[in-house]
């Protein structure tokens, strides 16, 4: 793939920017058009189609960003040169082109893109058919950007296959593809891995836990937990299971408190045989199978535990794998629980919802990676490379 200049790149960035800023009024009356047609049957799908000025704004902000940071191709690794002279270089490259399929976001639509171009890569937007119009205007403002400072309108292309047509191309692409990131449910992602040819960056569900320790410091616990619980609920961070040591201080005065805390905020909340001991009007679970589910919705689950041990195994047997907190002042405790949770992000003393690139210092995010190659974690600039080998020799062969 032919290299463009930082400075080419950045220059359409700074077209799109203006673009967003002076076609405003035309991308709502687009997404009035998606969320007019939309059934409001998931509420979690909805909140996330919606477009306003303020994520108008927020869409420019991330350009901006993006734009300031370095470019990440060409970046030296590592240098070497070995006893028979040869000169060897390891460094970043493009992926080549990337496919992101995606639901209901349409801010996705400029952050994938964006993240994608200014790492020399083409990229193909396979967004929901709930957000069409939303991400048709959004795409033809990208094509803009790009034929305004001579490049193809290639390197941005939105695919409006259905189920059968998307199948289709996984198995028989058009193209050469090199990487699909699926950003959805375990549905989307099994269907993805059963069809695709190249290799697959996992964006999983969601599902994350919360444990309070017998150390914990019950006001902070409190305040973590209503956040991650209740201030987004269609984040893929917000926060599903809690699991309360049993040896805690007052440790029946405290599932009370919080039950009841989570019920005055409208949260669903669902407790196991050991909780329902205690509070005995609590709606109890009757499958565990509920402990691998990600709700995306004001709902959670609430199970007592008798250790740390028993903390970690049952959040290893059924998180999606991305974010898990533990609420203790005892560091090592809360060092055990980090190095043994299998999780992209473990915290201690803080909420889940900080899983997130801008939130993490990584800025833009094509996605929360749960895979483990080639990277964890939010999916930003410099994750959107891979690398060669640049060997340079004097006549020199291998006997």
């Amino acid at each position: 793939m032919k290299l463009i200049s930082t400075e080419i790149k950045n220059k359409v960035l700074n077209s799109m920017m203006q673009l967003l800023d002076h076609n405003r009024s035309s991308i709502l009356k687009a997404n009035k058009k998606d969320l007019d047609l939309f059934k409001k049957e998931d509420q979690a799908m909805y909140d996330r189609l919606i477009v306003t000025n303020s994520k108008i704004d927020g869409m420019i902000g991330s350009i901006k960003e993006v734009m300031s940071q370095d470019d990440p191709v060409g970046k030296t690794i590592s240098t070497k040169i070995l006893e028979n002279g040869l000169d060897i270089s390891n460094k970043t490259a493009p992926f080549g082109t990337i496919m992101i399929i995606y639901e209901s976001r349409p801010d996705v639509t400029i952050e994938a893109a964006v993240l994608a171009f200014k790492a020399n890569n083409k990229i193909l937007l396979k967004g929901g058919k709930e957000a069409l119009h939303s991400n048709t205007i959004l795409v033809d403002l990208w094509h803009r950007a790009l034929e305004e400072n001579g490049l193809s309108k290639k390197f941005i292309q939105q695919l409006t296959m259905n189920r059968e047509e998307t199948q289709e191309f996984l198995r028989n692409p058009t193209e050469k593809l090199d990487l699909i990131v699926p950003r959805g449910g375990e549905r989307l992602i099994s269907f993805v891995k059963e069809h695709a040819k190249c290799a697959v960056l996992v964006s999983g569900r969601g599902n994350n836990f919360l444990f309070v320790d017998k150390e914990a410091d019950w006001e902070k616990s409190v305040k973590v937990i209503m956040n991650a619980k209740t201030e987004k609920i269609s984040a893929c961070n917000a926060l599903d299971k809690i699991l309360i040591n049993a040896n805690i201080e007052n440790y029946e005065q405290k599932l009370t408190d919080i039950y009841q805390l989570l019920n005055a905020k409208g949260v669903e909340t669902l407790v196991d045989a050991d909780v329902n001991s205690i509070l005995t009007d609590a709606p109890q679970i009757k499958d565990d199978a509920i402990w691998k589910e990600e709700f995306l919705a004001m709902k959670c689950c609430l199970g007592a535990v008798d250790s740390l041990d028993e903390a970690v195994e049952k959040i290893n047997d059924n998180s999606g794998g991305h974010s898990a907190t533990i609420m203790t002042s005892n560091k090592d405790t809360a060092m055990q629980f980090m190095e043994e949770v299998d999780c992209a992000a473990v915290y201690q003393n803080a909420s889940t919802r900080f899983t997130d690139g801008g939130q993490m210092g990584v800025g833009a995010e094509l996605a929360i990676s749960t895979d483990k190659l080639h990277h964890r974690g939010p999916l930003g600039l410099k994750q959107l490379v891979t690398n060669k080998y640049y060997v340079f020799g004097d006549g020199q062969i291998r006997d």
